[in-house]
């Protein structure tokens, strides 16, 4: 597939999308009473967190691509909230969500590794 845009070639951003397409899958699962409430919640979250990233790649200064990562990493940390909730509230498994918290981690990891590398870069 043609790659139009840079946030394409980066990891972060195509972890994220496959956290999306995860998530869409799980909250399937979810009661109906919470379609309008913690699905909605949970859908808007996990795709602010690639889209912040594409915005962000978007941005000519350093500080503000890095200002998109941080709230991306937010929504992340935002969607991680809201899978424990439920797993609390029993919508969902411990054992289907660890894929899903792997996920989640190892886009922290990314985004946190990303960020580094844009405030290196506005220091030079």
């Amino acid at each position: 597939m043609k790659h139009y845009y840079s946030f394409e070639n980066l990891d972060v951003w195509k972890v994220s999308k496959q956290l999306v397409i995860q998530i869409y899958t799980l909250i399937e699962k979810f009661p109906k009473v919470e379609r309008y409430a913690l699905c909605d919640q949970l859908r808007r979250a996990c795709v602010s967190v690639p889209s912040n990233i594409a915005e962000g790649s978007g941005r000519i200064s350093l500080k503000e691509k890095v200002h998109f990562i941080s709230i991306a990493y937010s929504s992340l940390m935002e969607v991680f909230c809201q899978l424990q909730i439920a797993e609390e509230l029993q919508y969902i498994q411990k054992d289907s969500l660890q894929e899903i918290y792997d996920l989640i981690y190892k886009n922290s990891l990314l985004m946190t590794k990303y960020r580094e590398y844009l405030m290196k870069q506005s220091e030079e």
